[in-house]
């Protein structure tokens, strides 16, 4: 396995939890796509309260659930990993015809080892 210290890239993406690719949930496919490329990992964080560009806010009530309710994917590899795996996030997005933001940050990466 390998182990990752030091500089590295956090790939946020912003969107919806209902958003599809083929009937299939968008962030399921966008993490399945960045296992099989082999990025370091993916999590997929869904929010209790959001807007986007077209400010319709999304929000949990108990007595009124939501069905789209802001996800956040969180991927982190080197750099050269992630940039090779912009153009294929790229193509998913605009087949999906879905908003979406997508940011990039440097991180440094303290510590990555595996369960023993």
């Amino acid at each position: 396995m390998e182990r990752m210290t030091g500089e590295a890239v956090l790939l946020r993406i912003f969107l919806g939890e209902s958003d599809k690719y083929k009937g299939k949930l968008l962030y399921e496919t966008i993490v399945e796509k960045a296992r099989q490329k082999g990025l370091a990992g993916a999590s997929v964080l869904r929010g209790i309260m959001g807007y986007g560009i077209n400010s319709t806010i999304h929000t949990f009530k108990l007595f009124a659930l939501s069905e789209d309710m802001p996800v956040i994917i969180e991927i982190v590899d080197n750099t050269e990993k992630i940039m090779a795996f912009m153009p294929e996030l790229d193509e998913i997005i605009d087949k999906a015809n879905t908003g979406v933001l997508i940011t990039t940050e440097k991180v440094q990466v303290v510590r990555y080892t595996a369960k023993k």
